[in-house]
């Protein structure tokens, strides 16, 4: 998958918004939303929280793991662990830029939880690497990886191929 493919998937994961209009609830072919009424909190995609956003219908609530303390945890566990160690989210990186990239003014300290989720994926990055190197040098047939994202499998594909390139 490319990353405009893992964006599209993002979008559809569930976000927390305070809407400040009223509305019935709508009906659409992936699912029932709403009612919205101002000042109560309801669950929507991603894609129609920034649409919402962008016309100033809506304040958009942080995710629960955007968090700077939460994410400091998992950052300190996944320099410590040699292992991948579970994301905060199938998409956080993806959810990440589309957030702070369109609602940064609802997200408080934005620019640390943009700091430690690169830390974060520089970090797993780097374990890729490491990995992919460590198979190579061994030259195993086949791998097994737990915990990594649609995103990293272009990153594994990309790292083998320059280990292939170099060899």
């Amino acid at each position: 998958m490319d990353p405009s493919e893992v964006e599209f998937l993002a979008e559809k994961e569930f976000v927390k918004i305070i809407p400040n209009f009223s509305l019935d609830k709508i009906y659409l072919i992936g699912g029932d939303l709403g009612p919205f009424n101002p000042g109560l909190p309801v669950d929507v995609p991603v894609w129609l929280a920034l649409n919402l956003k962008q016309r100033q219908k809506c304040r958009i609530l942080p995710l629960e793991w955007m968090d700077v303390e939460k994410l400091e945890e998992i950052r300190e566990l996944e320099r410590k662990e040699d292992a991948f160690t579970p994301a905060p989210s199938s998409y956080y990186m993806e959810l990440t830029k589309l957030l702070l990239n369109h609602a940064s003014d609802n997200i408080p300290k934005a620019d640390e939880i943009r700091t430690l989720v690169k830390d974060i994926w520089d970090t797993r990055i780097a374990k890729l690497r490491l990995s992919a190197d460590s198979f190579i040098r061994q030259q195993e047939a086949h791998a097994q990886v737990t915990q990594i994202m649609g995103i990293n499998h272009k990153a594994v594909r990309f790292i083998s191929y320059q280990q292939e390139i170099q060899a």
